[in-house]
C-alpha cells in the first residue's frame, strides 16, 4: 500500500495542491504585463502621444490638401475663361509646370491667404489633368 502513494498524481488535483510563492505571483504578474504591453503595441494598434499627434498633423495636412484641391478645381470651371484655360493648361507638358501654372492662376490660394497652398495646387492639377 506504501507503493499507491506514491503514484503519480492528477493534473486537477496537483492544481488544486499547488500554493504558489508572492515571489512567484509577483513574476507572474510581472510577465503578464509585460507580454501585454508587446501585444498592444505589436498588433493592437497602440501607439505613443508622438506618434499619435504626427498621424494628426499628417491627416490634417492630407484633409486640407483635399479641400484646396476641391476648391481650385471649383474655382477654375467658374472661371469666364475656364475653357480657354483649360486647353492651355492641357498644353503643358510637366507636372511641375501644370501646378505652378494653377499657382499663378490663383485658384490655388485658398480665402484668406495670401499664397497658394501647395498641396491643394498638386492634387488640383492632377484633378484638371483628366
Amino acid at each position: 500500500m506504501a507503493m499507491q502513494s506514491t503514484t503519480k498524481q492528477s493534473l486537477s488535483r496537483r492544481w488544486e495542491d499547488y500554493q504558489p510563492s508572492k515571489t512567484m505571483l509577483v513574476w507572474a504578474c510581472i510577465a503578464a504585463v509585460i507580454a501585454t504591453i508587446v501585444v498592444g503595441f505589436s498588433w493592437g494598434g497602440w501607439v505613443t502621444g508622438g506618434t499619435s499627434r504626427t498621424m494628426a498633423a499628417a491627416a490634417g495636412d492630407t484633409a486640407r490638401g483635399e479641400l484646396a484641391s476641391a476648391i481650385c478645381v471649383e474655382r477654375f470651371n467658374a472661371a469666364p475663361d475656364a475653357a480657354t484655360k483649360l486647353v492651355e493648361f492641357k498644353a503643358i507638358p510637366d507636372s511641375f509646370k501644370k501646378r505652378q501654372f494653377v499657382e499663378a492662376g490663383g485658384w490655388a490660394t485658398m480665402p484668406g491667404q495670401t499664397s497658394p497652398d501647395r498641396r491643394g495646387a498638386e492634387t488640383c492639377a492632377v484633378a484638371l489633368a483628366t
